[in-house]
């Protein structure tokens, strides 16, 4: 696999410390956009296995970044980010990311997710519960669907009732969720790997 980033050149007015990248994986290529105070948004690869197709998703998702050389917060966590999608057990949580535009709601819903090792699952049941409200299963499930930092905060380890995948919005859906899952050894419900 490639260890390419591909990087355009700044405007003139733009800050060295936000911008984005594309990267390889070994599930396709990922973006990552990153501000002054830590990452912004991370993007799994799309329907279209391109580096263009994700390069498209960022300019949608954060027009007001350019592509640029990440510095070594964002080289750190792109570098992580692929060890995952490899294999290498990490939960990720060393990686600093900006929540201030995310809701209250959805901030708590991600910092449980977060604690979720590698390898294991939960429901949105179990998340709920963990909310002290077994009827937010249904709001959990969305603010996994909404979550702008998948895998940082590691949507795919979060199943629906009976250990289902459930939806997933990455391109490729339930699949890339269960691929994903796969990597990691985690089998949900018990079942085997799929891949």
């Amino acid at each position: 696999m490639t260890a390419s980033m591909n990087a355009a050149s700044s405007p003139p007015d733009h800050q060295p410390d936000a911008g984005f990248a594309v990267f390889d994986t070994a599930i396709g290529v990922c973006g990552l956009a990153w501000g002054p105070h830590g990452l912004v948004g991370v993007q799994l690869p799309q329907d279209v296995p391109d580096a263009e197709a994700t390069r498209r998703r960022m300019r949608q998702r954060f027009p007001a970044l350019a592509e640029t050389t990440p510095p070594a917060s964002a080289r750190h966590a792109i570098d992580a980010v692929r060890a995952l999608l490899d294999g290498t057990h990490d939960d990720l949580r060393h990686i600093m990311l900006d929540m201030r535009g995310v809701s209250d709601f959805h901030r708590r819903v991600y910092e449980i997710a977060r604690r979720i090792p590698p390898g294991q699952t939960r429901t949105y049941g179990e998340i709920a519960a963990e909310l002290r409200d077994l009827g937010l299963s249904r709001a959990v499930g969305q603010a996994m669907g909404l979550n702008p930092f998948a895998p940082v905060v590691p949507c795919h380890r979060v199943l629906a009732a009976g250990n289902k995948p459930g939806g997933f919005s990455a391109g490729g859906g339930a699949l890339t969720k269960l691929k994903m899952l796969d990597i990691e050894g985690a089998t949900p419900g018990g079942t085997l790997p799929l891949f």
